[in-house]
């Protein structure tokens, strides 16, 4: 191969002048520059004039451009200015303050759990932006996630980005496709089709990457990395981290799940999967405050008769692991008595538990002796006088606090098909009184004929 033929050193590019290089992409140069006329320090990213030549290169450098300029939002990296300097492209950015994720995780290693997903959020709220004005990001990475002093994460590297009412057919050269640690099974075999869920598949291998310091799916090649994608054979965090909260653990393997479908549908419930806490306004990333909010459920015991309880959210997830209200995924929940009760995984405070459910065995396992009885799926009864009332029996989780108290409600709709008859069917007759009737109808046909014999002689 013929060596790659060097440019002219450059000293200013348009309006910008150039300061000093900072790095060096896969789709040009950085420096750091200074806009001539208001003196604001900038980044600038220069594209080879031998890489120009490329016109599927050169689109998609303009088009880094084009989609940064469109998204405004403190976690993306803003897009200034566009050029050509002696046929060389050239972008003009905002300037970040700090260093990559990926150089940081390098240097210190893992972060602590908090902080991890303090930066997170900030990055899946950016995306989300991007998201709902149709842009597909395709290479979310921790190369691509900028750190300011003040602990502010910034989105970069926009190059991959993907408009989806939009055929740009930029895939197939280069790096079309992403970064083999980090981007979904489903982006290997076809980068065009990739949608917000690749991108959350991608937010969610950052994070592991940035809790045990180490790549998911290391691996000596493309094709090994997709194999192993596609197995789900990914090493379970907790074995790198073993403190690792449940919730973070539980988050992190749902959003990397192999099948698109089980993975959350938007950066906003992949949030809500870290925090345990509704996006509908900005989440606090504070996991010590207390939550005491009070909950209204409703469910169905065996014997099919209706139940609702009331607790906090803390005591009632304790009873749910319990087994104190049966099926998690039969269990509706509302903010007031009245409902609507809606099902457990459109509340985030309980998702982790109703979409881990399994349905309940047939028959129920003995409980040690120890313990107080009670029919499986059914709230403890509170015998009157013998405990103050929102109060459980001794060894009961969340005992202390008011957790589950049986309340009076109005009528509520069926939860689940007991497998009752429909209305107006009555249920099948025991075979034994089939066997009667059939006997009793030939006695009788038998004395009829004896009777009406002679008549017919």
């Amino acid at each position: 191969m013929a060596p790659e033929t060097s440019n002219p050193p450059l000293q200013k590019v348009g309006n910008y002048e150039l300061l000093s290089k900072v790095a060096e992409g896969g789709m040009g140069s950085i420096y750091r520059g200074r806009n001539c006329q208001t003196g604001e320090i900038v980044a600038i990213k220069i594209m080879p004039a031998h890489m120009a030549n490329n016109p599927v290169l050169l689109r998609r450098f303009k088009q880094e451009f084009d989609a940064a300029s469109k998204l405004d939002h403190p976690n993306i990296v803003r897009a200034l200015d566009y050029g050509e300097e002696n046929g060389m492209p050239y972008l003009v950015m905002e300037f970040v303050e700090g260093e990559s994720l990926g150089a940081k995780i390098e240097r210190d290693g893992r972060m602590p759990v908090n902080e991890a997903i303090r930066l997170i959020v900030q990055v899946a709220q950016g995306l989300h932006r991007a998201h709902k004005m149709g842009m597909i990001h395709r290479d979310v990475k921790p190369d691509n996630i900028l750190v300011t002093p003040k602990g502010v994460a910034k989105l970069a590297d926009l190059g991959l980005v993907k408009e989806v009412d939009a055929d740009l057919n930029l895939t197939k050269t280069g790096r079309g496709l992403g970064t083999p640690h980090f981007m979904a099974p489903e982006q290997f075999r076809n980068a065009k089709n990739a949608d917000v869920r690749c991108d959350v598949y991608s937010l969610a291998a950052t994070l592991y990457n940035m809790v045990t310091g180490e790549l998911p799916f290391r691996s000596n090649g493309p094709l090994d990395a997709w194999m192993k994608k596609i197995n789900n054979e990914l090493v379970d965090p907790r074995t790198l981290v073993p403190d690792l909260p449940e919730r973070t653990h539980w988050a992190i393997m749902r959003a990397m799940n192999s099948a698109p479908e089980q993975r959350p549908g938007s950066c906003r419930e992949f949030v809500e999967d870290l925090t345990g806490q509704s996006t509908r306004r900005l989440p606090s990333t504070d996991s010590s405050a207390p939550i005491n909010e009070i909950w209204y459920l409703v469910y169905k015991d065996e014997y099919d008769s209706p139940h609702t309880v009331k607790g906090t959210t803390s005591a009632i997830r304790r009873s749910l692991k319990d087994g104190l209200l049966g099926d998690a995924s039969n269990v509706r929940a509302a903010r007031t008595k009245a409902g609507p009760f809606e099902q457990l995984r459109n509340f985030p405070e309980f998702r982790d538990l109703a979409l881990a459910s399994t349905p309940p065995p047939l028959m129920p396992s003995p409980r040690p002796p120890s313990r107080e009885t009670t029919p499986p799926g059914r709230a403890p009864t509170i015998p009157q006088g013998s405990r103050p009332s929102g109060s459980l029996p001794p060894g009961t989780p969340g005992r202390g606090s008011q957790v589950v108290e049986t309340v009076a409600v109005p009528p509520v709709a069926p939860l689940i098909d007991m497998g009752a008859p429909p209305e107006g069917q009555s249920e099948p007759l025991p075979e034994w009184i089939k066997w009667v009737f059939l006997i009793l109808i030939a006695i009788g046909s038998a004395g009829l004929a004896f009777l009406l014999l002679p008549l017919l002689q």
